[in-house]
């Protein structure tokens, strides 16, 4: 949403601005131009990434419009989960939660936290730990380590699309220098025509220029920019679920592995003690 919203600010300023003073906007409509910026920055886009790079990047597009789901309340139920899980295992043992990790979404556990559950990536790593848990044969640092390698595989497979994003956003002025070199070079070869038609020939190629920085820093880029905060929430709730649980292996009860989780999270997505010891309470009324 409020990328749609900065986009129609800085529109509204930049070409609002131009035609207060007189300016023609008709001007700026130049689709031969933004052909050879588009296609040129795409084409390297698409040689520099392959097709497992652009589907990837593909992929990601629809989330650059769309608000990220890793908010408090999403946390609190994820803490909520998290804590019944492990009061169970802390009650019955650790075999207890087998049927609830093999099968999450029948998991009369997991199922009754829908925002968690809906998260695939989220659930299928917390599952996955807790199953080593059960198995017994790993202590606490070896599953650390394997964390660590897990969480940064997956944070250089979220940045593919971001470096995609931010390479097209580089790409794009240089292709507008083309598209306005491209356009004087036209210009030399009309030296026969009228003034008039010579000024509109060289505005015509200007407008190339503009448009690649325009496109570049006004567009293009802060997508980039979205993309990698939404992989740094993510990082964030993998980070608080791997907290969580070693806190547990070390032998801390459940509220306390809850708290150590609480504590990686900052700003205003971590609730406040109160808050979560409360939530927590009315979620295992449910």
């Amino acid at each position: 949403m409020f990328v749609i919203i900065g986009y129609v600010f800085m529109c509204v300023c930049i070409l609002g601005a131009y035609a207060v003073h007189g300016g023609h906007l008709g001007t700026f409509w130049q689709p031969s131009e933004l052909v050879i910026i588009f296609g040129g920055a795409i084409g390297g886009m698409i040689a520099a990434q392959g097709a497992k790079g652009m589907k990837q990047t593909v992929a990601a597009l629809p989330l650059m419009f769309k608000s990220t789901p890793y908010n408090k309340p999403f946390f609190m139920d994820l803490f909520a989960m998290m804590f019944e899980i492990l009061s169970k295992v802390r009650k019955e043992g650790l075999m207890s939660i087998e049927t609830d990790i093999e099968d999450p979404h029948s998991s009369p556990i997991i199922s009754k936290y829908a925002s968690v559950a809906h998260d695939h990536h989220l659930t299928e790593f917390l599952c996955d730990y807790l199953r080593l848990m059960v198995g017994g044969n790993l202590n606490s640092m070896e599953i650390e380590n394997l964390m660590d390698v897990e969480l940064e595989a997956h944070h250089a497979d979220a940045h593919v699309a971001v470096d995609a994003i931010t390479k097209l956003a580089d790409g794009l002025p240089a292709f507008g220098i083309v598209a306005a070199v491209m356009g004087v070079v036209h210009v030399m070869g009309s030296l026969h025509l009228p003034p008039p038609a010579l000024g509109e020939l060289i505005g015509a190629a200007l407008v190339g220029t503009f448009m690649g920085i325009w496109l570049a820093y006004g567009f293009v880029g802060p997508l980039a920019t979205v993309l990698e905060k939404q992989g740094a929430a993510t990082s964030i709730a993998f980070q608080a679920v791997k907290v969580t649980l070693l806190a547990s292996l070390n032998g801390y009860a459940p509220q306390v592995a809850v708290e150590f989780g609480r504590k990686a999270l900052s700003g205003s997505d971590r609730p406040s003690f109160k808050e979560l010891e409360d939530h927590v309470k009315s979620a295992k009324g449910k």
